[in-house]
Formats: structure tokens, C-alpha cells, sequence
């Protein structure tokens, strides 16, 4: 009972406490809110005076700046006005000046392009006359290459030029007759070295050209096209071709001993030697069937330039051996030359005495004439009439 009325009593106290307090911060609130609408309206009057204020120095400013900006306003007409006049003026001899600039230039430019355009006209009428004359020379090529005849002499003068640039005249012969039952002849052969107890004579290596244009021009012509079977066709062709020549070669030209037991067939340009090269072993067949050898221009030139070194070594062994015979000559008269200046030395001695006995002579009777007295050069000459010596 005590606990409750105590718990009544404290809750009592709180309660008039907690009123107490509620009425005194409603008060203060109260107090602070009056105070802040008082602080606030003379905040805003006081803000309302200064913008205001502001307002009037704003206005004020205006006028001003409106008054400046027409006063400025005038002068940069005035100046712009001016300055377009100058800008205009300047335009105006800029212009003539240009002008007069670009009417001298322009036909200086002209004259020039006029003077390039009339080279280059004259060098492209250069260069048309000399492709016409390259057409007419291809067109009479063409009619070369398709003469047999003159084909043949085409690839003959070309194996004859390769053989005059490479070899001396000496190292080879044209039209050269291989065997003594036969009449034709080889176009060109290489002249080898024969026995070795005969100097003059030889061993000739044939050399004949071939050039089967119409096989050859025939497998182009199929290849461009990508004709398979054709390509096979030609590529026969011309292979039946080829051993047809190096099998008439042989025939013709080859005669062991008097030849080498193989020719050289020359085919005179790097296509077609190409196009045989790239058969698989049909060269090989051809210089195992026939004993002839396939050669282009280029393979050509370094068998030539092989065999030119050939012939170097073999003129540089036979003079050596004429050197050899040159020293045992001089060994020989250099032991004839020893004897002889032997000899030439004995005599020298000899003499030597003879000279030296002949001066003890002379000291000896110098001795004895001693008290005889001299007489003059002239004196002595006339007794002893000697003739004059010029020696005083």
C-alpha cells in the first residue's frame, strides 16, 4: 500500500512537472516567434530600403551606360566608315596590283606550258617514229622467225656471236666437214687439242643450233589458254622435235676420233631451252640416246667460258715446259760462263805478275839512273825523238 501511494504520488509530481515544463517552453515559443516576426519585418524593410537603393543606382547606371553606348556607337560608325573607305581604297590597288600580277605570270605560265606541251609533243613524235621503226623491225624479226631458212641463220649468227665473244678464232671453225664420206658440214666446232706428239693436230667438238619455233609458239599458245590437253599435245611435239634434231646431229656430225664422242645442240633462246629443261628427264635421255648435250644461251657461255679455261691451263702447261728447255739452256751456258770467267781470272793473274815483275824493273833501273841528271821534256824529246804526248 505504501509502494502504490508513493508511485501514485511520483506520477502525480511528473505529471505536474511535465505540465509545467509544457507551459513554460509554450511561453518561450511563443516569446521566440515574436520576436523573430519582429526581427524579420525590420530585416525586410530594411532590405526593401536597400533594393530600393539599388534599384535607383541601377537606373541610374543604365542611363549612363545607354548614354556611353550612343556616344560609342557613333564614334565606331564614324571609324568603321573610315577604316571600310581605307579598306576600300587598299582593295582597289591590291586589286590593280593582283591583277597586273597575275596578267604577267599567267602568261608567263602560258608561254611555258606552251613551250613544254610543244617538247613533249616533238619527243611523243620522236617516240611514235621510233616505235614505228620498232614495229617494222619486229614485223621483219617476225618474218625471220617464220622462214625456216632464215630462222636457222638467226640462231646461227647468235651461236656464232656467243663463240666470237667467249673464244679466240684459233679455238674454233665454222662450216667445218666432220667426216670424209659426207659433205655436210657442222656450222660451228670447237678445236680441241689432239695427240699429244702432234701438235698440229685436233679434235673437233661439234656445236649445231636448232630453233623448232612452231612446236614452241604451238605450247605457248596452248599454256595462255590453259589447255590442258593441248599443253600435252605441243609438249610432244616438241619434244619429238628435239630428239629428232640431236638424232640427225649425231648422224651428221659425229666421227670419234676426229670428233668428240658428243655434240652440243644450241637452242637460241632461254624459253625454249626452259620449256626442254622442264620435261623430267628428257635431257638426260637425250645425251644418254643420241650423245648430245641441250645448251641455251646462258648454259652455252659457261661450257665456253669452262673450255676457255681449259685452253689457258693447257697454253700455260706448254710454256712452261718451253720455260723449262729456257733454263736447262742458260744452267748449261751459265757452266760454260763459270769455265770462261775461270779462264778470263787466270789470265788477269797472269798479267798481274807480268805487271808487278815489270815494276820492280822499273824501281830497279830508277835506282840506278838516280845520279844521272834530268834534262827537260822538250830537250829529251828531240834526242830521243819521241813524238808529243801532251804529258808535261
Amino acid at each position: 500500500e505504501a509502494v502504490r501511494e508513493e508511485l501514485r504520488l511520483g506520477r502525480e509530481e511528473s505529471a505536474k512537472a511535465a505540465k509545467d515544463l509544457r507551459e513554460e517552453v509554450s511561453a518561450g515559443q511563443k516569446l521566440s516567434m515574436d520576436t523573430m516576426v519582429r526581427t524579420i519585418g525590420e530585416m525586410g524593410k530594411s532590405q526593401n530600403d536597400q533594393l530600393n537603393s539599388i534599384a535607383r543606382r541601377i537606373q541610374e547606371l543604365t542611363e549612363s551606360n545607354r548614354t556611353g553606348i550612343e556616344k560609342l556607337r557613333s564614334t565606331i560608325d564614324t571609324q568603321l566608315k573610315h577604316l571600310q573607305e581605307s579598306n576600300e581604297r587598299k582593295l582597289d590597288q591590291m586589286r590593280e596590283t593582283v591583277d597586273e600580277k597575275l596578267q604577267i605570270t599567267l602568261e608567263k605560265r602560258l608561254s611555258q606550258s606552251f613551250k613544254l606541251v610543244s617538247e613533249r609533243l616533238e619527243a611523243v613524235q620522236h617516240g611514235l617514229g621510233e616505235m614505228q621503226n620498232l614495229a617494222t623491225g619486229v614485223g621483219d624479226l617476225k618474218r625471220v622467225l617464220t622462214n625456216v631458212k632464215a630462222r636457222g641463220t638467226w640462231g646461227e649468227v647468235q651461236l656464232g656471236a656467243l663463240l666470237e665473244q667467249i673464244l679466240t678464232p684459233d679455238q674454233y671453225d665454222k662450216n667445218v666437214r666432220t667426216r670424209g664420206d659426207s659433205q655436210e658440214s657442222v656450222e660451228y666446232a670447237i678445236r680441241l687439242p689432239g695427240q699429244d706428239d702432234d701438235p698440229e693436230s685436233c679434235v673437233w667438238m661439234p656445236i649445231d643450233s636448232k630453233f623448232p619455233q612452231e612446236d614452241y609458239l604451238k605450247l605457248v599458245e596452248a599454256a595462255d589458254t590453259a589447255d590442258g590437253d593441248a599443253v600435252q599435245k605441243a609438249t610432244a611435239a616438241l619434244l619429238r622435235s628435239v630428239h629428232s634434231s640431236a638424232k640427225k646431229i649425231r648422224d651428221k656430225y659425229l666421227n670419234p676420233p676426229a670428233t668428240t664422242d658428243f655434240a652440243i645442240m644450241f637452242l637460241p633462246t632461254e624459253g625454249l631451252y626452259a620449256e626442254v629443261l622442264r620435261q623430267p628427264g628428257q635431257v638426260e635421255k637425250i645425251q644418254q640416246d643420241y650423245r648430245i648435250v641441250v645448251a641455251g644461251p646462258t648454259t652455252l657461255s659457261a661450257i665456253l667460258s669452262s673450255l676457255r679455261i681449259g685452253f689457258r691451263t693447257l697454253a700455260i702447261e706448254k710454256r712452261s715446259s718451253e720455260v723449262w728447255k729456257v733454263l736447262a739452256a742458260v744452267k748449261t751456258e751459265f757452266g760454260k760462263f763459270g769455265h770462261v770467267l775461270k779462264t778470263v781470272k787466270r789470265q788477269l793473274n797472269t798479267a798481274s805478275n807480268t805487271i808487278e815483275q815489270t815494276g820492280v824493273r822499273s824501281r830497279a833501273m830508277e835506282r840506278k839512273l838516280r845520279a844521272v841528271e834530268e834534262l827537260p821534256s822538250e830537250e829529251t824529246s828531240r834526242i830521243l825523238e819521241l813524238p808529243d804526248s801532251g804529258i808535261e
